[in-house]
């Protein structure tokens, strides 16, 4: 996935996908990674007008362990595509690590991420709110990216989709993206996040 990624980094306007290109066409890596427990997300939000100049900061955790405890992986926003407005410009993923590399004398900055797939082309029509599920290749195991943390516009806040069955009463809130199979994109967490996710 590294080499994958530093392909893309190196060759952005290839006509050829890299996913499609042999693993021999991939740049070699044989350099140090720095592994990070947190990037920083600041970004400017207008209709937020508690910051200065309506600028705002977040976290965003990628820790094996969150104070002493159990582990924290956050889910964010990526921006895929700059020309499409709202949810259908950016995707969902979970971090599960930020690291740096150097190759070449040229730093980059990354994150392992997990993806989530959007369910369908609009909103739930009964909530008004998105619906993402984690994605999972043919063998089951989580579908993983590595991206320049330059495409990360910020965090994102999932809540479960309840459905009829019960839930367990030892259930967490550590565990709620690895037991439930959808989630709704709260928009409602803040006035930025009414904004893009609407």
């Amino acid at each position: 996935m590294l080499r994958r990624f530093l392909y893309d980094q190196l060759h952005p306007n290839s006509s050829i996908p890299s996913h499609d290109l042999s693993i021999h066409a991939y740049p070699e890596f044989y350099g140090r990674v720095h592994i990070f427990y947190h990037a920083t997300a600041t970004f400017r939000a207008p209709s937020d007008l508690s910051g200065i100049g309506c600028m705002r900061r977040e976290y965003i955790r990628a820790a094996p362990s969150w104070r002493n405890g159990r582990p924290r992986y956050d889910t964010i926003f990526i921006n895929s595509d700059p020309s499409e407005d709202g949810m259908r410009g950016l995707e969902v993923a979970r971090v599960l690590a930020f690291f740096s590399i150097v190759h070449e004398q040229k730093p980059y900055q990354c994150a392992l991420v997990q993806w989530f797939s959007r369910d369908g082309n609009e909103p739930d029509e009964d909530m008004g709110l998105w619906v993402v599920r984690p994605d999972f290749d043919d063998d089951g195991r989580p579908d993983l990216a590595i991206v320049h943390v330059d495409t990360i516009y910020r965090a994102a806040h999932l809540s479960p989709v309840f459905q009829s069955q019960y839930i367990r009463r030892s259930l967490t809130m550590h565990d709620t993206l690895d037991v439930f199979k959808e989630f709704y994109v709260n928009k409602f967490a803040d006035y930025h996040a009414f904004q893009i996710a609407s």
